[in-house]
């Protein structure tokens, strides 16, 4: 087995990754890191999902990089394009040169007596869709410190109902987070099965190709239209630096954002029917609006963006249609109802969402011990309670995932360089105050997160362990608020290091 040691080691090369990395060069000169990437490429995410349609559903100023404006007009933007951003990222900056690709994180050891953290990765091949190519292979890294960059979700399967009947079914089944190449679709009868924010992005445009496209959903989503292209900022690039009208574009942003999610938690009536106003002017006074009238409040679930209102545009022109109903059972020739329908369909499209899994599915142990992550309690939504020299970036429910990565990265060098001030090794939050009252994890109805409810850590009802969904609160807290704070406790090694590996170059 060969070994590596670094000072810090970051899982994952998607846009979690090249911001954290980029953090480490501009901040903690010096340090030694490296990328472990289980794919072939860079992109994460936005290199995994190829649906028609794939696209944010944040605007660009704020899902781009708090240091690299996003110059396209484009504000909604296209997978391909987010993914040519990140790695033109990765690439100006040098940090391309940093990633082991076909390295699959399986295990990390934290050992209180060295300050280390021992990493396994199986190397191979391991493209979504395709069966793992996995060599015997198993390379073995130390680093000071692990940023988990991994996103949110198993890369291995998506989540699939137990539908009755599938196995009869004689078209094509499809699952949105595995699609397949060069799949024809054209002339086709397709039905979506789904509501959130991949369905609505597939179902409008399939309909460029296909003979007719129905989404059947169980419950209707919020669905809000939202332009695609900014026209003010445009304007404002003709006489202001690139990197101004970015950071105008960015707070506005932010402020709206957040603006709407505060007015749909004190008044959710109000942004009910605004909501519910602007659907029904995009779809006619004919069309049933019981389609898209949830019955839960605006942000107990994520509200789904359509740029151009594309997806009520398809609905008018009749391309596409939605029936709100139960899937009873497939049939061989598509999907019976369970109020009698029978839908036919040469291709059904699985959109029904994703399988929730934190830190990419690694086993995590604590001075030889296992680490339960379900009893574990958030601490400034990066670190965990008794998970030494570790943080893990996960992105906003209600605004952009990149908001949140940018902070972390920042933390963590804050972190790192209050170590090497004090000489200090070992970081852990602690949980010292027994007033503190557990909560979920997430305050959100939202499937994926309630099928996962039992696996996930949770949060408390105070800082520094309550979850702030505010991009505003966690710049307080986490690029201002003290580092030594009483909760995040610092030590030394129990015994000396002794000879420790070198760092290596990468």
């Amino acid at each position: 087995m060969k070994t590596n040691h670094f000072d810090v080691l970051i899982v994952g090369a998607g846009i979690s990754g090249i911001s954290a990395a980029y953090h480490l060069q501009d901040k903690c000169l010096g340090k030694t890191y490296a990328i472990l990437e289980r794919r072939a490429a860079i992109g994460g995410t936005w290199d995994i999902f190829r649906y028609p349609g794939i696209r944010s559903d944040s605007d660009m100023f704020t899902l781009g990089y708090n240091f690299k404006p996003w110059t396209d007009t484009q504000i909604i933007a296209d997978g391909p394009k987010i993914r040519d951003y990140v790695r033109e990222t990765a690439r100006e900056n040098g940090i391309d040169r940093h990633i082991r690709f076909g390295h699959k994180v399986i295990k990390a050891s934290w050992s209180s007596e060295t300050a280390l953290w021992t990493v396994e990765a199986k190397v191979g091949s391991y493209e979504a869709g395709v069966e793992p190519k996995v060599t015997d292979a198993i390379e073995i890294y130390t680093c000071n410190f692990l940023m988990m960059c991994s996103g949110y979700y198993n890369y291995d399967k998506g989540y699939v109902p137990e539908f009755k009947g599938l196995a009869k079914y004689k078209g094509k089944f499809v699952l949105p987070q595995f699609w397949p190449k060069d799949l024809d679709y054209a002339g086709k009868k397709v039905v979506v099965i789904g509501s959130g924010a991949t369905a609505v992005t597939v179902v409008p445009a399939m309909t460029d190709k296909a003979a007719h496209v129905t989404m059947v959903q169980r419950s209707p989503t919020y669905v809000l239209t939202v332009p695609q292209r900014d026209l003010l900022s445009r304007a404002l690039r003709r006489v202001l630096p690139e990197m101004f009208v970015y950071r105008i574009g960015r707070t506005r942003n932010i402020a709206l954002t957040a603006g709407m999610f505060k007015l749909s938690r004190s008044r959710p009536k109000a942004v009910r029917r605004l909501l519910l106003a602007q659907v029904r002017a995009q779809v006619g006074k004919s069309f049933d609006m019981r389609h898209f009238t949830p019955s839960y409040n605006p942000w107990d679930q994520r509200l789904c963006a359509v740029p151009n209102g594309d997806m009520f545009r398809a609905l008018k022109m009749g391309k596409a249609s939605v029936v709100t109903d139960h899937v009873d059972c497939f049939t061989e020739q598509g999907i019976k109802l369970k109020s009698g329908k029978e839908l036919v369909a040469d291709m059904v499209v699985c959109a029904t969402g994703l399988e929730l899994q934190l830190f990419g599915g690694t086993e995590f142990v604590v001075d030889g011990e296992p680490y339960q992550t379900a009893q574990a309690l958030n601490y400034k939504g990066m670190m965990f309670s008794d998970l030494p020299n570790l943080s893990n970036t996960m992105g906003y429910t209600n605004a952009s995932w990149t908001l949140k990565a940018d902070l972390i990265a920042e933390y963590v060098c804050r972190l790192l360089g209050h170590m090497d001030k004090t000489g200090t090794k070992i970081c852990v939050p602690r949980v010292n105050d027994a007033s503190v009252k557990r909560t979920p994890f997430l305050d959100m109805t939202s499937g994926y997160l309630q099928r996962a409810v039992d696996r996930l850590p949770q949060q408390g009802d105070k800082v520094p362990w309550k979850l702030f969904q505010n991009y505003a609160l966690d710049m307080n807290m986490i690029r201002r608020g003290r580092i030594d704070d009483g909760a995040m406790q610092f030590s030394r090694p129990r015994v000396s290091e002794g000879s420790k590996c070198a760092p290596a170059t990468s």
